[in-house]
């Protein structure tokens, strides 16, 4: 849980051992978070997702393969990365397929926000980088175009798709799921430039 974090922040504490610190927002089911910590061992992973049974999932997923340099952390991104995460301390920040909150009057709950793109910028390192990926164009563009208005972080770079090697050689669930049924997936990097 957020609470039970070190506060203030120690890598050390959390992980066993300082190394460059990755954060996930929305983990799911811990495809990536899992995947990540197995190709970077050198790196540590933070992973953040609100629902109690997904968290759960992700957490045993990292557990079955072994994954120390990774830990699941069940509650609210925005809560983590305001009340836990120091300035300038994160090497990455992943957000893969955010729920789109469809319904305009919704949309307020997104959780690429103004104010999360700009706790996102604040807790990058310098060279730091923002990976976003969906399905849904209209949150695609409008998350740039709030990137733009809101912050320094430079892109968006594009990224290209890569062929699978084989059906689980996906970043997440969600983007297999897109991928098998042709639909498209908008895939973004931003990068921090200015302290």
């Amino acid at each position: 849980m957020p609470d039970e974090l070190p506060k203030p922040w120690d890598a050390e504490t959390l992980f066993g051992r300082v190394a460059p610190l990755e954060l996930e927002i929305g983990s799911g089911k811990g495809m990536f978070l899992a995947k990540a910590a197995g190709h970077f061992p050198q790196h540590n992973f933070l992973g953040t997702e609100i629902s109690v049974k997904y968290a759960r999932f992700s957490a045993a997923r990292l557990i079955r393969q072994n994954r120390s340099n990774a830990v699941m952390v069940c509650g609210d991104a925005t809560l983590v990365l305001r009340e836990v995460i120091p300035g300038n301390t994160l090497n990455a920040v992943h957000v893969y397929f955010p729920d789109p909150w469809w319904k305009r009057a919704h949309r307020k709950r997104r959780v690429l926000r103004s104010e999360v793109l700009q706790l996102i910028e604040s807790r990058l390192a310098l060279g730091g980088e923002l990976h976003f990926w969906t399905d849904v164009e209209e949150y695609f563009t409008s998350t740039l175009d709030l990137l733009a208005k809101t912050t320094t972080l430079q892109g968006p770079c594009e990224v290209p798709e890569q062929e699978a090697a084989d059906d689980m050689d996906y970043r997440t669930h969600f983007e297999r799921r897109t991928r098998m049924h042709g639909e498209i997936v908008y895939r973004t990097v931003f990068r921090k430039t200015k302290v």
